[in-house]
């Protein structure tokens, strides 16, 4: 079995470290998309019964492309150091996939930004014109700092206190743009990792057949 040599090994280990470094981003991808999912403040604004799922749909791709990111970066370790062919070309194809992933998430953060916004106040008004003492609608008020809604605003409210659906925006605006930088900066990351899995391949390759 030829061994690649010269360039080609620094290659090989670029590509190894790459690999290790991918690994601990797939660990912050999925930590991230964790804490999105679990973040107390966020689960008691979404935890009613008409609540939407919208905005978890974005955080569960993210979760699920995390995953796949660690899982992916430890089979590319093991692939650039025996120089298998087979590892690296499997690695490649699931970098495809999870390049697909992280680019879904990072988009449908960005273009569904304001229709996740704009459900959530629709829930929040249907809930808070139905009764706007119930356990939901103080959660809202106390988690954003809020009270009452445009059209029908809080009769004595604090001088620092704005409306929910203004406060909603704020807030969902910050946790949406969360999605869609990480979605899209690790599938960048991700194109070096394919440039260089391909290269070693064809090194890999190229000095079998010499052999």
């Amino acid at each position: 079995m030829g061994k690649v040599e010269g360039g080609m090994k620094c290659v090989k280990y670029l590509l190894f470290v790459f690999n290790f470094i991918f690994w601990l981003m797939g660990s912050f991808v999925l930590a991230v998309g964790l804490w999105l999912r679990f973040d107390p403040e966020t689960v008691s604004l979404l935890n009613g019964d008409k609540a939407p799922d919208t905005f978890f749909i974005g955080v569960y791709i993210l979760i699920g492309a995390g995953s796949l990111v660690m899982l992916v970066g430890f089979f590319g370790c093991c692939g650039a150091v025996r120089e298998s062919q087979c590892l690296l070309g499997s690695f490649f194809a699931c970098l495809l996939i999870i390049f697909g992933a992280e680019v879904a998430a990072g988009v449908f953060g960005f273009l569904n930004k304001d229709r996740i916004i704009e459900d959530v106040q629709n829930f929040y008004t249907t809930t808070y014109n139905e009764n706007n003492n119930s356990t939901l609608i103080m959660s809202y008020q106390k988690v954003l700092n809020c009270c009452g809604t445009k059209v029908s605003p809080c009769t004595d409210p604090k001088t620092d206190t704005k409306d929910c659906e203004t406060g909603i925006k704020d807030f969902f605006n910050s946790k949406l743009y969360i999605i869609g930088y990480v979605g899209i900066g690790i599938a960048g990351v991700m194109i070096i990792g394919m440039i260089f899995s391909m290269v070693l391949c064809c090194a890999i390759r190229n000095s079998r057949e010499v052999i």
